[in-house]
């Protein structure tokens, strides 16, 4: 009696464990299911489409597998409105049943689904949008970024623009929103700790047609203009800079004149000096390759939304691999993607910190000609493993509030 109680036991828990053998096998089988969040109309569809080819691109290079597994990829165009990303991103968990999501492209966005993504406990990677509280104050424990925060760049920058290109009373314009907000604040910030000044604040609207407004009131006093725009807003802005004949000195955020929108500009870009984790120029062998597949494949250069969502990709394979292809085991693999450190990515080594955000190079560039007549972004300098929180202490950064469209305070601008 004893024995066939235990022969039954024994032939159960073998029955269980060929079944979880079996279901795991059907699993690993079966392909990985990729959501893909990006942006196919208005300001920031030129943006949504880089996006589109960086993934394109990984995908093809390594014949739609990962880590053995083939990729079901899912694209849902948000249009840049932040209920409409909500509703995607509904729709690609709920319907769809992705087991990752890439995306989305703006600020705005992340910030629209990041309750969302917590809820359903969805893992997602941001090839774009930067808003810093995702990674500082707020941070999702589901939620890394393969691109740097709003300020990440410009906390740079502003160093650069007072120890090495001398300014000393900058005005800013830039877009109203969170990605502008959070940018022209960081720059403000590491300038004036370096003994400059932000002298007058201008915003202008995301899809604002004409800049006549605010270049009349720029301040002819100033050293230098900082813009910070997203998408067409730049070559925009510098085409009517040059019609209305100021003659200050530009520096920008990296998307004012990426590689992306620079191709469609002209002399007005000359000079401009800007600072970013990706230009097409960086001098790696790593990335040459990069770059020649992109000019193949598109016939133009990669930018700023092109390299994100292709590093972005690099994470995610760098974390498939950790877990063996098992993204089925979400826990495990969140784990192994927030300990990602992505070696052969065409911006360098770029590995991630406490909070989910990259620590990467950042590099100054300025605009110029090629050989062949097309406008470039050339290396000037590069700042090493630059992290979100710059050179300032992590805690006391925390402490502080999120960069704001009010920073700082009014009364600290003359």
């Amino acid at each position: 009696m004893i024995k066939r109680l235990i022969s039954r036991a024994l032939s159960g828990v073998l029955a269980s464990l060929a079944l979880a053998l079996s279901t795991a096998a059907t699993a690993q089988n079966e392909p990985i299911r990729v959501g893909f969040l990006t942006v196919k109309s208005g300001a920031l569809a030129a943006g949504g489409r880089q996006m589109e080819e960086g993934l394109a691109l990984f995908l093809k290079e390594r014949k739609n597998t990962i880590a053995g597994r083939k990729v079901e990829l899912f694209t849902a165009d948000t249009a840049g409105q932040p209920a409409v990303t909500k509703t995607k991103a509904q729709e690609l968990v709920e319907r769809d049943k992705v087991q990752v999501i890439i995306g989305p492209l703006a600020a705005f966005e992340a910030l629209a689904i990041d309750d969302y993504i917590r809820q359903a406990k969805v893992p997602i990677i941001s090839p774009s949008a930067a808003a810093e509280d995702l990674t500082q104050r707020k941070p999702n424990p589901w939620f890394v970024r393969a691109v740097g925060t709003s300020a990440q760049p410009m906390h740079p920058l502003g160093e650069y623009a007072a120890k090495t290109l001398g300014y000393k009373r900058v005005v800013t314009v830039g877009d109203d929103f969170a990605f502008g907000h959070e940018g022209v604040a960081g720059f403000q910030r590491a300038f004036e700790d370096n003994g400059g000044k932000v002298v007058q604040k201008l915003w202008s609207p995301l899809n604002v047609a004409d800049y006549g407004t605010y270049i009349s009131q720029i301040d002819a006093k100033a050293d230098a203009v900082l813009i910070a725009f997203a998408g067409a807003n730049g070559p925009r802005f510098l085409k009517q800079y040059r019609e209305y004949g100021v003659k200050l000195p530009v520096i920008a955020s990296m998307t004012s004149v990426d590689e992306g929108v620079l191709k469609n500009m002209g002399d007005e870009a000359l000079g401009v000096i800007s600072s970013g984790w990706y230009t097409a120029g960086i001098d790696s062998a790593v990335n040459k390759n990069f770059v020649h597949a992109v000019n193949q494949e598109y016939k133009a250069d990669p930018g700023y939304y092109t390299v994100g969502a292709y590093g972005a990709a690099l994470m995610l394979e760098e974390a498939l691999k950790k877990v063996n292809g098992k993204i089925e085991d979400k826990d495990a693999f969140m784990k192994a993607l927030r300990s990602a450190a992505v070696t052969n990515d065409p911006r360098g080594v770029v590995r991630l910190d406490d909070y989910g955000n990259p620590i990467m190079n950042v590099y100054i560039r300025k605009v110029e000609r090629s050989r062949d007549g097309k406008l470039v972004n050339a290396v000037v300098k590069t700042y090493g493993g630059v992290s979100q929180f710059w050179s300032y202490d992590p805690k006391q950064f925390l402490a502080s509030p999120v960069y704001s469209r009010d920073y700082p305070p009014a009364k600290n601008l003359e």
